[in-house]
């Protein structure tokens, strides 16, 4: 029923006026911008494809899911799932529609794993006969899987994974065994409650053949794996398996634990394109490069940096609109009873968002040369090639740890500028924020994987050092840095960068630090033979200097190349490139002062620098969030819509949608009532 706030409008100047103006005011070419950014992978022409058959869909509508209990989501979650499959063989979409289409409903799917990592592992690591069964059945959905490596006592050392896959050879069947509690798998998306099989990652125990009745592992290995019955869906009986409970956010996704009770499983199970084991024998034929077997942790950090970008896009996006129509205080300056001004005027909010917003664009360039790198490699492994995986592995551990904290810290700072509202079920935050604090843990814990990223440094430095490189088809641009930098570090020559007046010379100081850092940690380890454990810092610090100068160096290298924008979007790119770099640069200045790669004098100066950058860039802050194209179906936020109606569209949400309001509760503590004529209070103790 209609009531007098109906008519009521928020005060002027309104938000659709204050971000016209923001964009009439810029000279930014949106949309050659966007077909930049978005086109070149078929992101905009799939997702004009498919948003509009969801938003025809109700069961795919947002208005009421911040307010279902976890049991409902998961619930909702499966049928969403459901129904986007049934609409991806309705309307003929390719995986790369059907993908985009689980993105913009931004609801965790259940079949995420299916989707993923389950098969992605089958296409990796299964031999050619195992692929020709297995994939047609994936792919078709006729079974769902989930990919189960992690354990509740191991998450980043895979090596040191409890369950035990022993080898009979009498039976030739695998015995799948959790020797310990801790030997439960822990975490594993999908399979909690969706699932019917798994990759199982266990240690695979053989034979030993110098002692009779014993076995000798040799390491984790990945095991296709039936978990529970195709008619019944329930466990097999040897297998324990269920959904861990809630979590920080993946409401709708049913993590699991599992574990086994000497469960047998056929010799056929075993992944076995780049190992296998003898059926009659049990002898084990070992892979040529070992780091094969955790290919499907690089594919997904791979996709985890992809997607690092177009997360923190939305943050920015939302913190940008809304702080262009956010008016607090008039200018001290001006005359008293002046305008207020827009919040993102301030420095104070600028230096906590534009960065950001350069941020995303950094992490976009990178997650374009990480997709290429990963792809190529692939394929020289697929031809035999494996020189490049040490490469690829390397880079992906570095930046996913990077890209990951940039993205989750990032969302947080955007939540914290927005002020009380973004504290609120109408800042479009909330999930967002909860469902990605998952990233910096997932697929290696941000700090232990950068371990491999500094062990890789290190030994290509030590082969710079020795005067080149061991195997010359294994040179990459780890090489040729260090080629670049090493002499100039070891003559300890005096720093001619000028970071603030040459875009190459931010490259270049950038890449002179983290050779200097991988030069010291190198003199550390291998010529002070100082112990591993004592380093870890060291090392953290050196994957996060070589994964900032890859950013750098990727978004200059983009900028550098393109010429289809026009002149005057270019050039605030270029702004766009400088505030990124400048802004990372003076917060590690300590570092690239003690390593010679900036004058003391310039890095005095880059404050001063960066506010300058900032003010350049705020005319353009709006149509810069714009140019990422996101629906407003995505951002499900008040504060970010496109039109700027932030306060009609928080009231709404809440006078009108809010399923809380329309229940009349008895307040009276001497009554049991707690619904008037409704639920009271053993109602509420019955659910608990």
């Amino acid at each position: 029923m209609p009531d007098f706030t109906d008519t009521l409008r928020p005060a002027q100047p309104s938000g659709p006026d204050s971000l016209a103006k923001e964009r009439a005011g810029s000279t930014l070419a949106i949309d050659h911008l966007s077909a930049h950014l978005l086109g070149t992978d078929g992101l905009l022409a799939r997702q004009s494809k498919v948003l509009p058959i969801i938003l025809s869909e109700p069961l795919f509508s947002k208005t009421t899911q911040q307010n279902l209990s976890r049991p409902e989501r998961y619930k909702l979650g499966l049928a969403r799932g459901k129904l986007l499959r049934r609409l991806a063989d309705k309307h003929a979409w390719t995986p790369e529609e059907h993908e985009t289409a689980e993105y913009l409903v931004d609801d965790v799917s259940p079949y995420m794993l299916h989707m993923g990592m389950f098969v992605t592992t089958i296409r990796e690591q299964a031999s050619d006969a195992q692929r020709a069964y297995w994939l047609p059945l994936i792919e078709e959905w006729k079974i769902i899987g989930a990919y189960a490596q992690t354990e509740l006592g191991h998450g980043s050392n895979v090596r040191g994974l409890e369950l035990q896959a022993r080898y009979d050879v009498g039976t030739r069947e695998f015995v799948l065994h959790s020797p310990t509690l801790t030997a439960s798998k822990w975490w594993n998306g999908t399979l909690g409650r969706t699932a019917n099989h798994a990759i199982v990652v266990a240690q695979l125990m053989l034979p030993d053949p110098n002692a009779q009745g014993k076995y000798v592992s040799h390491g984790p290995h990945p095991f296709i794996v039936q978990v529970r019955d195709m008619k019944t869906h329930l466990p097999f009986k040897g297998i324990v398996i269920g959904d861990i409970g809630p979590k920080y956010g993946y409401a709708s996704m049913d993590n699991a634990y599992m574990l086994f009770n000497n469960f047998r499983i056929p010799h056929s199970a075993l992944l076995s394109r780049y190992s296998s084991v003898d059926r009659e024998t049990g002898a084990y034929a070992k892979p040529k490069e070992s780091a094969v077997v955790y290919g499907t942790l690089t594919f997904m950090r791979s996709k985890i940096i992809q997607h690092a970008r177009l997360v923190l896009a939305r943050a920015v996006t939302v913190a940008v609109r809304y702080t262009a129509v956010r008016r607090q205080f008039v200018d001290r300056d001006g005359p008293s009873n002046g305008p207020e001004l827009p919040v993102l005027d301030y420095p104070t909010v600028q230096i906590r968002i534009l960065p950001l917003l350069a941020t995303a664009f950094a992490l976009h360039y990178t997650a374009l040369a990480m997709h290429t790198i990963y792809n190529s490699t692939r394929k020289e492994i697929e031809a035999g090639n494996f020189n490049s995986l040490a490469y690829m592995h390397s880079m992906s551990s570095g930046l996913k740890s990077l890209c990951t904290t940039l993205a989750a810290d990032g969302i947080e700072t955007c939540r914290r500028a927005l002020g009380g509202h973004g504290f609120g079920g109408g800042s479009g935050l909330i999930q967002l924020n909860n469902d990605y604090l998952s990233k910096p843990t997932v697929e290696g814990d941000n700090w232990m994987i950068t371990q491999q990223t500094a062990a890789y440094l290190v030994k290509k430095m030590a082969r710079a050092v020795a005067g080149g490189t061991a195997d010359a088809s294994a040179t990459d641009e780890i090489d040729v840095q260090f080629g670049t930098y090493l002499p100039l570090i070891r003559g300890a020559r005096q720093c001619e960068y000028d970071i603030l007046a040459r875009d190459k010379d931010l490259v270049k100081s950038f890449q002179h630090r983290a050779t200097s850092l991988a030069y010291n940690v190198y003199l550390a380890r291998i010529v002070n033979k100082k112990p591993w454990t004592s380093l870890m810092i060291d090392f953290h610090k050196l994957s996060k200097a070589q994964s900032q100068s890859i950013l750098v160096t990727k978004f200059h290298d983009a900028l550098s190349s393109n010429k289809d924008l026009p002149p005057t979007t270019r050039n605030i790119l270029w702004d766009v490139f400088r505030l990124f770099a400048s802004y990372t640069l003076e917060a590690e200045r300590y570092e690239f002062f003690t390593c010679g790669a900036a004058s003391r004098k310039q890095l005095e100066a880059l404050p001063a620098r960066v506010l300058e950058l900032m003010a350049r860039i705020r005319p353009h802050a709006v149509p810069l969030v714009d140019a990422w194209k996101i629906p407003d179906y995505l951002l499900d936020s008040a504060l970010g819509r496109y039109d700027g109606r932030v306060y009609e569209d928080l009231f709404n949400r809440a006078h009108r949608l809010n399923p809380l309001n329309k229940v009349t509760v008895n307040p009276n503590y001497w009554e049991d009532e707690i619904v008037k004529g409704g639920e009271d209070i053993d109602a509420i103790r019955a659910k608990l």
